[in-house]
């Protein structure tokens, strides 16, 4: 299996403004001078963290989606990002994976934030994802889902991984930056996977600011790529396959992991 090539954009949002947030990431897609194969943004990537979804959120057919969908083509990678999502069964915090031939996945954020209205306001979902992109298995989550272990495990059955690489997008605050970092390469260990924590950065509509500290850890809690905390950056890391199924194969973690279900 071939290595995967992951971009991560780290960058400030305009709190609640669409149009300026588009032509923001317009430019930051412009910086990419080498291919990738995954392309990873924050999470409310067009907003910042809006809990305001009778005037932002959108359907499927809207245009956060629609944008999405074009530079996928475009850039001939898989997108990751989530957006303000209205159905008809309510608003969803719901994260894309936008495909370059216009297939579309989602997962709607599980743990809704109770610090905030997001709970009160926001549809948790109950379904989790895994994505596959050039043979890897990846399974995104979104933000507060990290402080969870539970929904973030990975299983092993039959010689077989269930995902190799766990995706949090985010809109993580700086006064908990220390949590961020330590969860990230926890959910990395414990796994077994790959970890990638893709963050805004700036001051939010809230007044809360944002560090970024956006990074990518090995399945060693080894972190193989950092953004620098509070500076844009759009960062280029390589996942070696063979890396991760050496340390899998010579640490037979998966193998005892206890098996469980989980009630929504």
């Amino acid at each position: 299996m071939p290595d995967l090539r992951v971009a991560y954009i780290q960058t400030g949002l305009s709190w609640e403004d669409k149009t300026a947030n588009l032509k923001r990431f317009d430019g930051h897609f412009a910086k990419l001078n080498e291919k990738a194969d995954l392309i990873i943004l924050p999470e409310m990537f067009n907003t910042g963290f809006s809990i305001n979804p009778e005037a932002f959120a959108e359907g499927m057919e809207g245009e956060g989606v629609a944008y999405l969908l074009k530079k996928a083509g475009d850039l001939d990678a898989v997108i990751i990002g989530s957006l303000l999502v209205k159905t008809g069964e309510g608003f969803f915090n719901r994260l894309v994976a936008v495909h370059p031939g216009g297939k579309v996945e989602m997962y709607d954020k599980r743990h809704l934030f109770r610090l905030s209205e997001e709970y009160r306001i926001i549809s948790g979902g109950g379904q989790r994802l895994v994505v596959k992109v050039k043979g890897w298995n990846i399974r995104p989550l979104v933000c507060y889902d990290l402080r969870f272990p539970v929904w973030s495990k990975n299983s092993y059955t039959d010689d077989k991984y269930e995902y190799d690489v766990l995706v949090y997008v985010a809109n993580w605050p700086a006064s908990r930056s220390h949590v961020w970092k330590t969860l990230l390469a926890a959910r990395a260990m414990e796994n077994q996977v790959y970890c990638i924590g893709v963050n805004r950065i700036g001051e939010d509509g809230h007044g809360t600011f944002h560090s970024g500290d956006s990074m990518a850890v090995d399945s060693k809690g080894n972190i193989l790529s950092s953004a620098p905390p509070g500076e844009e950056a759009v960062n280029i890391v390589t996942l070696s396959k063979q890396d991760l199924e050496v340390y899998r194969g010579s640490f037979t973690v998966g193998m005892d992991w206890d098996r469980f279900k989980i009630e929504l």
